[in-house]
């Protein structure tokens, strides 16, 4: 689905180049799920705009289902730590933006947003906006809005961040069921280290900028919605803790 090939970005602070990625080669699956990690200002959400088609890098090659990447493409979505919504629409308003942009009709809408609605429990509160909803709410109106283009791709900066700890694991395991169903590829940066083991068939783990990427970690039980109560759940926390210690020396 993703093939990165020695890709390098630098750019300027203070009239000296800053090195964030060096030769940065590796390929993603279609329908995989990968959760990045590493210290803040490596340069995890500097790479998933790269692959959002939002950031240029400033070397290297990038393709995305077979495709040279030079810009946004429409079968990709992207969801930010900080939801991304308008304020002064409704749920569904923002929920049909990207909709809109794409001139896809309106009687369609429905049809297309309503299943999406109802799985995310969202039916409800289509009127509402949202300062009227909780933190989970509107990141679940956030998920609403990627999940009505049928992306194929879907990239998430942090998207639990802010929320507490109960609301965060709900939505992990709703973002779970959702990749299973709807078999996208999954590109999520994420500082937890729990949140990665839980996510992430494949978790790359980066050291301090410039970004070395220290492992890429197998993680096959991705999808048991039991995996956080197993032994193996804890030692792939514990050697990604040391390595993000070791990576920062």
């Amino acid at each position: 689905m993703i093939s990165i090939e020695q890709l390098c970005l630098t750019y300027t602070q203070e009239n000296a180049a800053v090195d964030v990625f060096n030769n940065l080669s590796l390929s993603i699956g279609a329908g995989e799920s990968w959760a990045i990690i590493g210290p803040s200002g490596c340069g995890k959400s500097s790479l998933l705009f790269i692959l959002a088609g939002l950031m240029q890098p400033t070397g290297g090659c990038i393709s995305v289902a077979g495709q040279s990447l030079h810009g946004p493409r429409p079968d990709t979505a992207l969801i930010l730590q900080e939801y991304g919504l308008f304020p002064w629409k409704t749920v569904w308003e923002n929920v049909i933006l990207g909709l809109q942009i794409r001139r896809v009709p309106a009687r369609q809408w429905g049809t297309r947003l309503n299943p999406i609605l109802s799985e995310l429990g969202l039916e409800e509160y289509t009127h509402h906006y949202p300062g009227q909803l909780s933190g989970g709410q509107r990141q679940r109106v956030a998920v609403a809005r990627a999940l009505a283009l049928s992306p194929d791709l879907l990239l998430m900066d942090e998207p639990f961040s802010a929320l507490d700890a109960l609301t965060r694991e709900s939505l992990q395991n709703l973002l779970l069921k959702i990749w299973q169903e709807k078999k996208l590829t999954l590109v999520m940066v994420t500082h937890g280290i729990e949140e990665a083991v839980f996510l992430g068939q494949k978790i790359m783990v980066f050291s301090s900028r410039p970004a070395k990427l220290l492992d890429i970690i197998a993680n096959p039980q991705v999808g048991d919605p039991d995996y956080r109560s197993t032994p193996e759940f804890y030692q792939h926390c514990a050697r990604i803790r040391e390595m993000l210690e070791l990576g920062r020396l």
